[in-house]
């Protein structure tokens, strides 16, 4: 691999050195080869042969250089403090393949001086969530963390119940978090200009063209978070806990514990289980993505150039960003071109989906049994089993979408429109029940169907042989999704 350790060599405020703590007798639970061969892992013999003692934090290659982040962040829209990688360790930075940074971060490793009152650890089934997650968004093409693979171990661990000590080694192109700024802005204020200038050197190299490189690099963070949560919205993805310390500058997913993907189509769905309000259930994403950037943006008015006003000019973008990505995103998910009258047809069919709590991954995925049925066989049976629970009214709008629909793609060439519609609507997603079936299987030593299940989600937007069908199965209508917890 070619290392590039560069946050080792800021100021030591900004973290703690240190290795990991061993976990006991630590097994292979997957490894994620195409990750490893992004990372020129693959050409050291050494790492191929240990990865499970590198993951299991027994073994440290000589060219690692361990630390914990401090970082601090706003949870549920209050202050917390400083927080900072409380079980986790930015073990070294590479250039992968394509000469992009990478950042290898082991999560689960031990105990650090930012645990506060946690024990460093992580437990099996989040493990397997997050590999699973950050594979399964990849496919998808949206940016986030991946990962190298993880392992599972004999370290109990105490949560809800005891449960088996598991460790990941999360791939992202940084770990920089909004929080780290705020951390900066509350304990080391003269760390400000330095550390603004690692994050445009090392991550928005461009800006430095600008005039006002400062503000150059704020409004490109604007632009790639409102882009970032605009694809969440798109695939029906749900994050699940929107901190400030669990945003990445570079507009990349990360942190994802209680994290799901829309099945039954509510707008309003919640799906972490501590979230009482309602904060970041999925409709509010957007508007909490402006909040944090809102909270995140006047710390940089200690920077020379930086007023109210422009740090303003920096945010102003946002809202249109995202309107116009998300907006994109929905008429190619029809197969249709960005314009008024492709809007209001997508807009009257995310309502039928909400009025009748239909799939929203099969619904969309159905229009092509259609549109070209005969071609489609699982795409027509999807169809088949949507209106098979519409009925009355409900069928009626239905048919009188569909005949609308039609006739709106007989403008474009049919090729244009499967194209599309294969494109931009998978065939499967992660729902919660099938996480949870391999996370049952994994938690009896069986890691076939992780296995399996990074295998369909490598290839999301084709139907494939290996798939079940409990895959593309949603819940029965008016069944409650199934809320996850945070504690991992």
């Amino acid at each position: 691999m070619r290392y590039h350790n560069t946050y080792v060599h800021l100021d030591p405020r900004l973290y703690h050195q240190q290795p990991p703590t061993p976990l006991k007798n630590p097994r292979a639970g997957h490894f994620n080869l195409s990750v490893a061969e992004q990372l020129g892992w693959t050409e050291d013999e050494d790492l191929m042969a240990r990865w499970v003692d590198i993951l299991g934090g027994e073994y440290v290659p000589a060219q690692f250089e361990p630390l914990a982040m401090a970082y601090a962040g706003h949870q549920f829209g209050q202050w917390a403090g400083q927080l900072g990688d409380g079980r986790g360790l930015l073990m070294a930075q590479v250039l992968d393949d394509n000469d992009q940074l990478q950042d290898l971060h082991l999560k689960g490793s031990g105990l650090t001086p930012y645990s506060r009152m946690g024990d460093g650890r992580a437990v099996l089934r989040s493990t397997i969530r997050e590999y699973l997650c950050g594979h399964a968004l990849n496919q998808l093409g949206i940016p986030s963390s991946n990962a190298l693979g993880f392992v599972v171990s004999d370290t109990p661990i105490r949560r809800e119940c005891m449960e088996a000590g598991a460790a990941l080694m999360r791939v992202a192109d940084s770990h920089i978090r909004l929080g780290h700024i705020e951390w900066i802005a509350s304990f080391a204020p003269d760390l400000l200009s330095e550390f603004t200038d690692y994050m445009i050197d090392t991550y928005y190299p461009e800006c430095r063209d600008s005039d006002t490189p400062v503000l150059a690099f704020l409004q490109k963070v604007v632009e790639r978070t409102a882009r970032m949560i605009a694809d969440w919205q798109l695939i029906g993805f749900a994050h699940g806990v929107m901190n400030t310390d669990n945003l990445s500058i570079t507009g990349s997913t990360m942190d994802f514990g209680p994290f799901g993907f829309m099945e039954r189509f509510n707008p309003a769905w919640i799906n972490n289980h501590s979230d009482h309000t309602g904060r970041y259930a999925y409709q509010n994403q957007p508007a909490i993505g402006h909040w944090n950037l809102n909270i995140w943006l006047p710390h940089f008015m200690r920077l020379e150039g930086v007023t109210r006003e422009t740090l303003a000019d920096c945010l102003a973008p946002y809202e249109a960003t995202f309107m116009q990505h998300y907006q994109q995103g929905l008429c190619r998910k029809l197969g249709l071109p960005h314009q008024s009258e492709s809007l209001t047809i997508a807009f009257e069919w995310l309502t039928l989906l909400e009025d009748n709590l239909l799939d929203y991954t099969n619904g969309f995925r159905a229009l092509l049994g259609l549109v070209a049925p005969d071609e489609h066989p699982y795409e027509q049976q999807l169809l088949l089993t949507l209106t098979s629970e519409l009925q009355g009214e409900a069928l009626q709008a239905w048919e009188d979408w569909s005949t609308r629909y039609l006739a709106q793609i007989q403008s474009f060439p049919i090729e244009q429109v499967i194209n599309s519609l294969k494109t931009n609507n998978p065939a499967y997603v992660l729902r919660n029940s099938m996480a949870q079936r391999a996370i049952t299987a994994a938690e009896q030593g069986q890691f076939e169907e992780v296995a399996r299940l990074y295998d369909l989600l490598a290839s999301p937007y084709t139907v494939q042989d290996i798939a079940t069908a409990l895959d593309s199965s949603p819940p029965a209508p008016n069944a409650p999704q199934m809320p996850i917890s945070c504690s991992s």
